[in-house]
């Protein structure tokens, strides 16, 4: 349209015609040179990741910091074709994405690369770069079944072969508190140091200690009907206060109790029979 507005001006020597082409030139000039310094210099790093079962949706955040004294409007974050999330950020600041990935399969949810992209200031032009991180989130199992807990009988231990039954004066530690334990074996001085309710445990007190055993669900079921079951089944005794311990092919966690064991289970049900490993790295610094 400018070529046009020129090649007009030009051919009836049109003083407004030549001022109204160099000016809109000069403007479409100008936003081009912003949309590309809208980007240059950005730095982006990975935020945290939490844990998700299948069928949720991961949210990883990410942090997008601005060194310049100028503040960056337009910016954006997009995975793979869903709708870009669009911030500003402050002159010298910082601002947080936050990008909602589907989880469809168990084990660890790699996002891949993201598009960092900007329109500002006029929409004329896009200007955009690749990122990729190395940050993970661990996808559990999903949690469905239709079985109870494995009952009493079938799983509790003997109280002479776990040595937890002997005079009510004997401390036998600590354990996550469950609704219905007396006030008076809180543990109050451990629960203010720790942040949650902690139960002393007497050897006295027998606590019957479940096995979610993969070998009591039938052998024809499918791998990962066993693990959403197992799933389901550690999330039930968790929940009602069972000390209770994980059996799969090759691998067996001790019974225990709290958020810690917990994890650590679900973690070992996640990653079963994918040979992956945890990854601990905080992934490469986008610029």
């Amino acid at each position: 349209m400018l070529g046009v507005m020129l090649l007009w001006s030009i051919n009836y020597n049109n003083s407004m015609g030549f001022l109204l082409s160099f000016l809109l030139g000069g403007v479409a000039i100008n936003a081009l040179w912003r949309t590309i310094a809208g980007l240059s210099g950005l730095q982006i790093r990975p935020g945290s990741a939490d844990s998700v079962f299948v069928g949720q949706e991961a949210r990883f955040s990410y942090l997008l910091d601005n060194p310049s004294p100028q503040t960056r409007y337009g910016i954006a974050l997009q995975w793979q074709d869903d709708l870009p999330q669009y911030t500003d950020i402050p002159a010298y600041g910082s601002t947080k994405i936050t990008l909602s990935i589907p989880a469809t399969a168990r084990g660890l949810l790699w996002p891949g690369r993201l598009r960092v992209l900007t329109r500002f200031p006029l929409g004329l032009f896009k200007a955009w770069s690749w990122v990729e991180f190395n940050r993970t989130c661990l996808v559990y199992p999903k949690p469905y079944g239709t079985l109870p807990l494995p009952s009493e009988a079938d799983t509790a231990v003997a109280a002479g072969a776990t040595g937890r039954a002997t005079g009510s004066d004997d401390y036998g530690g600590l354990r996550s508190y469950a609704p219905g334990d007396s006030p008076r074996h809180i543990a109050w001085k451990a629960a203010a140091r720790e942040g949650e309710l902690q139960v002393k445990r007497f050897t006295s007190q027998v606590y019957p200690e479940l096995w979610l055993d993969w070998g009591l669900l039938a052998p024809d079921t499918a791998m990962e009907r066993r693990l959403s079951q197992l799933c389901q089944w550690v999330l039930k005794a968790e929940a009602e206060g069972w000390c209770y311990g994980l059996r799969l092919p090759g691998l067996e966690l001790r019974p225990s109790s709290g958020k810690e064991h917990r994890r650590r289970c679900l973690e070992n049900l996640a990653l079963f029979a994918l040979g992956n490993e945890m990854e601990s790295g905080h992934g490469r610094e986008g610029r």
